[in-house]
């Protein structure tokens, strides 16, 4: 052998052995055994959750074979074994394990006193809660890192659109540290959250009425002593954890004591076991046997029977002691906060997920900002494009290249180079006159998005507000009633179960849209608002015939009402609001003359047609109609024709409805219900005038100046044409000081009421678009 060709170098071995363990030390805190405090997972649970999102293994899909997940995991981003993944894999499944259980497994995952089948046999996908965790991952709300061989990429943290860590709390042994972190109810970490949010400076005591105590997967009892304070202050404590048992008679002449609920993590084999020991100890005496009734279809189910003559709460007090239907559970709150290890209390610990949350919510906005102001770019040279459809089809058939074409699109219409290039990439069809509108309301909505965008940015209050109402969301869409009851150390409840997700107060509110078709609540009545209160829901009627079911709360306050259309998003008219759960009966006339009523409660579905309309028909008016009430149409022509609402009998929701006014060349432009003293505004004007161009003349006259007719017949002339006047363009039934509104909203001079049903209108100042 060539000496020459040896490398022998000569190292210190206590150098290399603190240098390897440190490195170790590292290895392990950083990348296995401590979870991130912001998505309370290890790097193994996160690269699942976050692998199987990458793979579309949702709830709504079908569960596919853990080992085909494990092999996708370790391939790409964990090189550590499949036993390991697996295992993680296994506790995220387990509903005994996990509060609110990230992995929905198929199979047999093992139980407490078992263990799971091999990965070959058992299927997986995401739970409905993992879902969270991924949500707006693909919105650079968090940080992307290199994989283990730097082929692809991986989350560093997930944007976690719930508090895991809490939730479902955490454990693991590092190398001179540990963690240990119990479970809690979801409903009452987002409540202690949001009183964070609302006040900062927060107390404990505060933030434990909210949060009283860990919520165990395995219910049971937890006694709250002086420990529990201390490991919510300090984040290192302890508290006791005891079965539920309750005394029955199991047999003739012989009592028994009943286990339901065990501590967490405790099994009932390693509770017979600890009996048995016990017994045969001489340790424990009085016990005459015990009887696993365990199944999946009843749940936990142990019979301890007594022998006779012994005293239950003695034999409940020795069981306490000497086995584990007692167990003590200790808090060490160790988590990583910007990459290092750290003892956490519970204000910390909220702390550090809620600015987790500002930091996605805030990059998550910013990234929706740039992509509709991207796209609101492309669109505002799209639309020049458009109108300059010939120019611009001429000079790219004339251009020899299709750089030349970009570089005379610039020059010519003034294109950026996104612009240019997204319209020499478009198809010639996309460019016709009706895609003008379509461009016209993408193009609205952007800068409504944008503008709503940049008030979120720029307000620390609408910021933590959004981020309120999203936690608030996930706290309603995943209920959870408590299971662990919280008792004091002398065995005083503390709090029982269930809690309820705290609601808004159910105060009285009335709900309304104004005459210019704004939508609001209020907490006093308001002209034609219908008293409703802040936790039912309100229907929305639109012209298409439908009917949205809308909660009070998520109206808009008055006086800052919303124009109802932008509110609902929908192009149809808003033409009325009615309480959903409402028993009255309310009418509605279309503008082929069709008029029916109805009569509530809508059922319990979030959208409902109320009529079924024919082709090119719509509603064009809806009101409340009892039988006293006349029904009120008006066309085109000048006919009007009021007969009683008790001619119409109610229907059911898919009817059509029945004939109420004769029409032939004309439409219905107004349609009411007239009350007492109720009035009549109608406006004419010349069909040839363009839009709202010409005001014409209008007229105020009293319902009760027209004779009522038969249904289905064609009414009475109720307003006489001046020279160049040919058609009915508006009309209203108000009440009787009606207020004009014109297309601005501004008010318009009204002309005084007219007693005669057929006199000519007063000349308008401007068009009339509502009244009220």
């Amino acid at each position: 052998m060539d000496k020459s060709a040896e490398r022998i170098v000569d190292i210190d071995v206590a150098a290399e052995m603190r240098e390897s363990f440190l490195e170790y030390s590292y290895s392990v805190i950083y990348s296995r055994a401590l979870p991130d405090a912001r998505d309370g997972l290890k790097p193994v649970q996160r690269r699942i959750v976050y692998q199987m999102g990458e793979m579309g293994l949702r709830p709504d899909r079908g569960h596919v074979k853990s080992a085909r997940v494990t092999g996708e995991v370790m391939g790409k981003l964990h090189p550590h074994g499949d036993s390991a993944i697996y295992d993680a894999l296994v506790r995220m499944s387990q509903p005994f394990s996990l509060r609110l259980p990230l992995i929905d497994g198929h199979g047999n995952f093992g139980s407490l006193d078992d263990g799971p089948a091999a990965a070959r046999y058992t299927e997986a996908r995401l739970a409905p809660a993992a879902l969270l965790l991924n949500e707006s991952l693909d919105e650079d709300t968090v940080d992307f890192i290199p994989n283990y061989d730097a082929q692809l990429t991986e989350p560093e943290v997930l944007p976690a659109a719930f508090p895991n860590l809490l939730v479902n709390g955490a454990s693991g042994i590092a190398v001179g540290m540990a963690t240990n972190m119990a479970p809690h109810n979801l409903g009452e970490v987002i409540q202690a959250l949001l009183l964070l949010l609302r006040d900062p400076t927060a107390t404990l005591e505060k933030i434990m009425e909210c949060l009283p105590g860990p919520d165990l997967p395995s219910g049971g009892q937890v006694l709250v002593a002086d420990g529990l304070r201390d490991a919510y202050s300090t984040g290192r404590g302890s508290f006791k954890m005891r079965a539920k048992i309750s005394v029955e008679s199991v047999a003739p002449r012989r009592t028994g004591l009943v286990v339901t609920e065990l501590p967490y993590l405790v099994g009932p084999e390693r509770v017979i076991d600890k009996i048995r020991d016990a017994v045969n100890s001489k340790k424990l005496e009085g016990i005459h046997n015990v009887v696993d009734l365990t199944d999946r279809d009843n749940g936990l189910k142990l019979i301890i029977e007594l022998k006779s003559g012994i005293d239950p709460s003695s034999a409940i007090e020795a069981l306490y002691r000497l086995t584990p239907l007692e167990e003590n559970f200790g808090i060490n709150n160790v988590a990583l906060v910007e990459g290092r290890p750290q003892q956490l209390g519970l204000i910390e610990l909220l702390n550090v997920y809620l600015e987790h949350r500002v930091e996605v919510t805030t990059r998550r906005s910013n990234n929706r900002l740039d992509k509709r102001q991207s796209r609101l770019h492309l669109i505002d040279g799209l639309q020049v494009a458009v109108l300059n459809i010939d120019e611009v089809i001429e000079l790219i058939r004339t251009s020899d290249t299709a750089e030349d074409a970009k570089k005379r699109l610039r020059t010519v219409f003034d294109f950026s180079d996104q612009q240019a290039d997204y319209i020499l990439e478009l198809r010639l069809r996309r460019l016709t006159k009706f895609s003008i509108i379509e461009l016209e309301q993408e193009a609205d909505q952007l800068r409504k998005e944008i503008a709503e965008l940049r008030e979120i940015l720029g307000s620390k209050e609408r910021l933590e507000g959004l981020i309120a109402a999203e936690l608030q969301k996930v706290a309603n869409e995943h209920p959870s009633p408590r299971r662990t009851e919280l008792v004091d150390a002398s065995g005083i409840t503390v709090s029982r179960k269930p809690i309820q997700v705290a609601q808004i107060s159910d105060d009285p509110a009335f709900a309304g849209l104004t005459p210019t078709g704004r939508l609001y609540r209020s907490a006093e009545r308001l002209e034609g608002s219908v008293p409703t209160s802040l936790r039912a829901d309100v229907a929305l009627v639109l012209s298409d015939g439908t009917a949205h079911r809308v909660h009070v709360a998520d109206l808009p306050q008055h006086p800052d009402a919303q124009p109802a259309q932008s509110f609902l998003g929908t192009s149809a008219e808003v033409l009325g609001v009615f309480p959903w759960a409402s028993e009255a009966t309310f009418a509605m006339g279309t503008a082929q003359g069709v008029v029916k009523r109805i009569q509530g409660p809508m059922p319990d579905r979030d959208e409902a047609s109320l009529i079924s309309l024919k082709e090119g028909d719509q509603l064009v008016g809806f009101g409340k109609a009892e039988d006293k009430n006349l029904l009120c149409f008006v066309t085109s022509d000048c006919n009007f024709l009021a007969f009683e609402a008790q001619q119409v009998r109610p229907q059911g929701l898919p009817a059509s409805g029945m004939t109420g006014i004769k029409v032939d060349s004309s439409k219905v432009v107004g349609f009411g219900v007239a009350g007492d003293n109720a009035m009549l505004v109608s406006a004419t004007n010349s069909s040839l005038s363009l839009g709202a161009t010409d005001p014409g003349s209008a007229k105020i006259t009293p319902v009760s100046a027209y004779p009522t007719k038969g249904r289905g017949t064609m009414g009475v002339r109720c307003q006489r044409f001046l020279k160049g006047e040919d058609q009915l363009y508006f009309a209203a039934i108000t009440t009787d000081s009606p207020t004009l509104y014109d297309g601005a909203e501004m008010e318009i001079p009204a002309p005084d009421v007219d007693e005669r049903r057929d006199a000519s209108g007063k000349p308008l100042a401007s068009y009339v678009q509502s009244a009220g």
